[in-house]
């Protein structure tokens, strides 16, 4: 019986390698030069180090395999991938050639966990209507109607931090942060108070940490899913933790009850989702489903609070660091206060043209987002004139793009002025922060808002300095978060100077 079963064994394991061995000859076969892989990791060990950020095994690749062209072959485990290795390639991904990467390749499974049903993860023509019905969301003026909300979350943020900084005080700027849009989120994705500032163990501040933070188990479980998508719906595999789903669909629940029941309207992203659906909660494909609802509201939390508070805390940490673009900038948030009466307005914010100089090179060193994925969703043909399968998975390397000194001169020091020629980045593709073409954030404009907006409050009535010990250090990155950004506390010291 033992050796029967040591046959079989050995068997499985030979056909393993064997299937692996034939999946590793596809980059070879279609012309396109590739790293050697490695059985079975391919070009993929690191991903199973738990000390390295995804983008940073991304950037690696790429410096080794530039000198190939625009592009390049690795292999994740079994599967090719296609590593994008020039801005102009870039373009014909994700512009030109659309049409054939319209998907992020994303693994989800609405059966079991509806939150997955969200604008990021959703595909195809689903993708197309939905993109469509959200895009007015976010005109100018839906986000005027929003602004006030940001502002009086920005204004309980003032008062919490002048009854602790009258002297410089040592503060952990990023879960402050974190703190603050999480409740700017909560207010205007779910009309709700979240609190977040007084209460940091409030629930919405406990499931948006559990959101972001991967641990490598999970992240493998996540791997394993993409590669083996039938696989993974057969055995109910989810994205979403079981309670972290169940606790936005109750809040989304409750929240559209409560305006049904009381007749209140805001000027919110929940009630444009509202607006969307029938009274009895059935959609007909023209109306939104409450899990089509509760997906998009969940995925607005998630993008929109996270990615700020990276960004706001980079900024603040780079500010910290080089004190003259701190004045600077406290100097244009003055200048341009004192032409609308001291009034923090929305033309006002948008009139801060240095402090949007500040947020895009932050986000050149620091983009949350950094690697942008596709899968092919037709047979392609590439500019070597192979055609590459449906189903074959992308990656833009874009934290690789902004690191690199042929795109950008010293690209790790800290020039804002990189920005000062007005829509000078505007379609190029070698910045990347936000993705670009159809499937760019459409929560781009809003997050740059939120994000000056803070920035101007904050450099209004503070200063920023860090210690000695610590300016040169760079910012460690997290390797088990979903998005690109600073592992632990972010210290600073901040004090009241109005």
């Amino acid at each position: 019986m033992f050796v029967q079963l040591l046959f079989v064994v050995t068997l499985g394991l030979l056909w393993i390698y064997l299937h692996f061995k034939q999946r590793y000859r596809f980059w070879a076969h279609h012309k396109v030069p590739f790293l050697e892989p490695n059985f079975p990791v391919g070009n993929a060990a690191d991903t199973l180090k738990p000390t390295i950020h995804f983008a940073n095994i991304m950037d690696k690749l790429y410096r080794k395999l530039k000198p190939y062209g625009d592009y390049a072959g690795i292999y994740f485990f079994r599967d090719p991938v296609l590593l994008v290795l020039s801005p102009e390639f870039a373009r014909t991904i994700l512009v030109k050639d659309f049409n054939y990467f319209v998907d992020r390749g994303v693994y989800s499974n609405e059966e079991v966990d509806p939150l997955s049903a969200n604008l990021f993860f959703m595909e195809g023509n689903r993708w197309r209507k939905l993109r469509s019905k959200l895009a007015p969301t976010f005109t100018s003026g839906k986000l005027k109607a929003m602004f006030h909300t940001i502002v009086d979350v920005g204004t309980r943020l003032d008062q919490y931090l002048a009854k602790r900084c009258v002297q410089a005080q040592r503060l952990d700027v990023k879960e402050l942060l974190a703190r603050f849009l999480t409740d700017v989120i909560g207010s205007c994705a779910f009309g709700i108070e979240c609190n977040s500032l007084d209460n940091p163990d409030s629930q919405f501040r406990v499931m948006g940490k559990r959101m972001i933070n991967l641990p490598k188990l999970k992240a493998l479980k996540v791997f394993f899913a993409m590669m083996f998508r039938k696989q993974a719906r057969a055995l109910g595999i989810r994205f979403n933790d079981e309670d972290v789903s169940d606790f936005f669909l109750t809040v989304v629940r409750d929240t559209i009850r409560y305006r049904e029941e009381n007749g209140v309207r805001r000027d919110d992203f929940m009630q444009l989702l509202i607006d969307m659906t029938k009274k009895d909660g059935t959609g007909d494909g023209e109306t939104l489903t409450f899990e089509e609802i509760a997906a998009q509201a969940f995925i607005f939390f998630f993008a929109g609070f996270e990615t700020s508070s990276t960004t706001l805390t980079c900024a603040l940490h780079l500010l910290s660091k080089h004190p003259h673009v701190q004045r600077e900038a406290r100097r244009c948030v003055q200048d341009v206060l004192t032409k609308h009466r001291n009034e923090l307005t929305y033309d006002a914010v948008v009139e801060m043209e240095y402090l949007g100089w500040i947020v895009n090179e932050t986000l050149r060193m620091h983009p949350p987002v950094a690697t942008l994925h596709r899968i092919t969703t037709q047979p392609y043909q590439l500019p070597n004139g192979s055609v590459i399968p449906e189903g074959v998975g992308v990656v833009i390397p874009n934290l690789a793009f902004h690191n690199d000194p042929d795109l950008f001169s010293d690209p790790l020091d800290f020039k804002p002025e990189r920005f000062s020629v007005k829509d000078d980045f505007k379609n190029n593709f070698s910045y990347l922060p936000f993705g670009e073409g159809p499937r760019i954030c459409i929560g781009m404009r809003f997050g740059l808002l939120q994000t000056r907006l803070g920035l101007a409050m904050l450099l209004r009535n503070y200063s920023f300095t860090i210690d000695p010990s610590e300016a040169e250090r760079p910012l460690p990155i997290d390797p088990i978060n979903l998005l690109y950004g600073p592992a632990g506390e972010v210290w600073l010291n901040v004090e009241r100077i109005a």
